[in-house]
């Protein structure tokens, strides 16, 4: 099959589900079109492993003409790529898909997915878009608009609470009184960037504290920093609720220290001390760590072995 063929990218419309599927898209050279998967009623009501049909769920989604191949991400996504490969097209799950895993082609899963078999493909972190070419042009955009900042640049990335972890104001004025003290003590500029899932009285108590000692927390208005961010670091500060973040901060060159945050998951905490014991992370504690890193990144890799199982070429 070529890289030519036609793909989808199912994901339900969250973003940092489709941005695993299309990154791993985006390295095997792929050129995917998105369908974003809304259950109709009463599926939406219903979890999608038990959905008789799950074609008829989401029937906008999975129109004709199909394509030659289809990439999932998520539980939704799993059910209805399930579907699809009866029809012999090959199906690439992203993530667990809490369902017999022979039903897929191949599964790209993360080890603390704890799943293994002869077509899960394990990787340490999340699937994701940080490139070098990507950083490259963040750095060349944002550099000028970080230029006020004081360098070393500590760029911190604030996720939200999300059932397992709870980042509220009283949580957020805690983590900027450590930002302060850092910013005090190491003498770093420091750049902010909240979430979708952020709560804003959480962003508004990290600008009222930390703007006047002269740090810079976006708005949320205009082009998103996020890249710029990630290109122009000089450290990484991410709160421990998002695997996401901490896999795509983890994918620079900057040493990355983990905020806590009051909570508890075990599938996080299998995540983030794989990363600890490869010395990629480190907790945050009010201070700035510097050591030794290399970006990791097991985006690329696990493209070239999906190219290699699906007879993708070129790739």
């Amino acid at each position: 099959m070529s890289v030519t063929a036609t793909s989808w990218i199912l994901s339900e419309g969250y973003a940092g589900l489709q941005a695993q599927a299309l990154g791993l898209a985006e390295a095997a050279g792929l050129q995917p079109e998105l369908r974003v998967l809304t259950p109709r009623v009463p599926w939406k009501w219903v979890a999608a492993s038990l959905w008789p049909k799950p074609l008829a769920a989401v029937p906008d989604a999975v129109r004709a003409p199909l394509p030659e191949l289809v990439i999932g991400c998520g539980g939704v996504a799993a059910a209805v790529g399930a579907a699809l490969r009866r029809d012999s097209r090959p199906v690439v799950q992203v993530q667990h898909p809490r369902m017999d895993p022979r039903r897929f082609d191949l599964i790209v899963a993360n080890r603390h997915d704890e799943l293994s078999g002869p077509n899960v493909v394990v990787i340490r972190t999340a699937l994701h878009r940080v490139t070098p070419a990507r950083l490259a042009a963040a750095a060349d955009e944002w550099r000028p608009r970080f230029a006020h900042l004081r360098r070393p640049l500590v760029a911190v990335l604030v996720g939200g609470s999300n059932g397992r972890f709870r980042l509220d104001a009283a949580v957020a004025r805690g983590l900027a009184g450590q930002l302060a003290e850092m910013m005090g003590r190491d003498a770093v500029g420091v750049a902010i960037t909240p979430s979708r899932r952020t709560d804003p009285a959480a962003t508004s108590v990290l600008a009222e504290i930390l703007e006047p000692q002269g740090a810079w927390v976006w708005d949320g208005s205009g082009t998103n920093p996020y890249f710029g961010m990630l290109a122009l670091a000089d450290a990484i500060v991410v709160t421990v609720d998002s695997v996401s973040m901490v896999s795509e901060a983890v994918a620079t060159s900057a040493p990355v220290m983990l905020a806590n945050l009051p909570g508890r998951s075990r599938r996080n905490a299998l995540f983030t001390d794989g990363l600890l014991r490869d010395g990629r992370v480190r907790g945050f504690a009010g201070r700035l760590e510097v050591w030794p890193v290399a970006p990791l990144d097991d985006t690329p890799a696990a493209a070239a072995e999906m190219c290699r199982r699906l007879g993708l070429t070129p790739c």
